[in-house]
């Protein structure tokens, strides 16, 4: 199944108070590598922005006005994740932006599967920060370009921290994950040789209570010697 990375920057946080996406951006992963394949729009909200999101993304209305609204790019970006996985940081804030998007104009929500890499590194990391600048600093990641949100930026590093997630493996979900370590310890037991049980002869036995009683006569004789040494 193809997979893509997928991040949008908005108006706000709340799609149910109006807020609108701003920024979309999209890249196809080829195998343990990004692709050249990509979709990226700046897009008009038809309102003004938040300060706090500005201060977030750096984007402006006055910036947006004139670029195309999400109906004008809607088509060719659902063509473009057709049948597709999405992997998404922090999936229901992307998805929640993206259908409301849809029902503006009267499409369907869409049904892709999703992979919520918050959600798998909460799993995978439990108590630690497991935003994307902490993900990337986590495993190795140069983002010091970061200086601001960016969508297309922004999705060039989540592949990145996706794949440092799923080193070793081809996906975070179903049947790709690796097998666990233990059904590993259980596979590997069945391969084991039956072990052959060997029983000791009468005279191996015979040898070895002997053994034992002059062990048990030596240790009752050097805890007299002590008793008697400490009376001295």
């Amino acid at each position: 199944m193809r997979k893509i990375v997928v991040d949008t920057e908005t108006t706000g946080l709340d799609p149910k108070q109006g807020h609108r996406i701003i920024e979309l951006a999209a890249i196809e992963l080829d195998g343990r590598k990004v692709s050249l394949r990509r979709f990226h729009r700046y897009l008009n909200p038809e309102r003004e922005i938040e300060a706090g999101a500005v201060a977030v993304h750096g984007l402006t209305y006055e910036r947006l006005q004139n670029e195309a609204k999400f109906a004008d790019i809607a088509s060719s970006f659902l063509e473009f994740i057709e049948g597709a996985e999405l992997i998404i940081h922090n999936a229901p804030f992307d998805m929640g932006f993206l259908n409301n998007e849809l029902e503006l104009i009267s499409l369907p929500p869409l049904q892709n599967t999703v992979v919520d890499t918050l959600k798998v590194a909460r799993e995978m990391h439990p108590g630690k920060k497991n935003s994307l600048d902490a993900l990337c600093s986590r495993y190795d990641i140069d983002n010091a370009h970061r200086s601001l949100h960016g969508a297309l930026l922004d999705t060039e590093l989540l592949a990145e921290v996706y794949f440092a997630m799923t080193r070793g493996q081809e996906s975070l979900l179903g049947e790709d994950a690796p097998v666990t370590r233990k059904q590993a310890v259980l596979s590997t037991d069945a391969s084991r040789t039956k072990l052959r049980i060997l029983l000791p002869s009468e005279e191996e036995l015979a040898a070895h209570t002997q053994q034992l009683a002059d062990i048990d006569k030596a240790s009752k004789g050097a805890c007299l010697w002590k008793k008697l040494e400490g009376t001295a």
